[in-house]
């Protein structure tokens, strides 16, 4: 229904909020596909299924004052459990165990620039 499940950031030096998709980094050995499975059911305790390569994201940033280097493999995917979908926001869980927040959000607002969505790049991506 034309929304993106995001955690939302916020950065304290710039004072600057903004949502990305939930996933995580991949372990040596471990395909991308593999490693979005895996963070899907750590972080949010869900299987997923009808997963699909949507692109790469390369991305220089920085956050809190400190330049990071990010390389997106971004994927679609649907939950099996449909009921994810009726909740406008719910909890997850890093591995160390600090608990962030999910929000479904419509493309709409960061297409209108109500909102931004990182990594740079991916609204492009999802777009197409």
């Amino acid at each position: 229904n034309d929304r993106i499940l995001v955690a939302e950031g916020y950065d304290s030096v710039k004072g600057d909020y903004f949502y990305r998709p939930i996933g995580g980094g991949i372990e040596f050995g471990e395909l991308s596909k593999t490693t979005l499975i895996r963070e899907i059911r750590e972080e949010i305790q869900a299987e997923i299924t009808n997963i699909s390569f949507l692109g790469t994201v390369e991305n220089l940033f920085t956050f809190n004052g400190r330049t990071g280097h990010e390389i997106v493999m971004v994927y679609e995917a649907e939950f099996v459990d449909s009921t994810f979908y009726q909740k406008d926001r719910f909890n997850g869980i890093e591995d160390d165990g600090s608990i962030f927040k999910l929000y479904w959000k419509p493309l709409r607002e960061f297409q209108q620039g109500k909102l931004r969505l990182v990594p740079e790049g991916l609204l492009e991506l999802i777009k197409k």
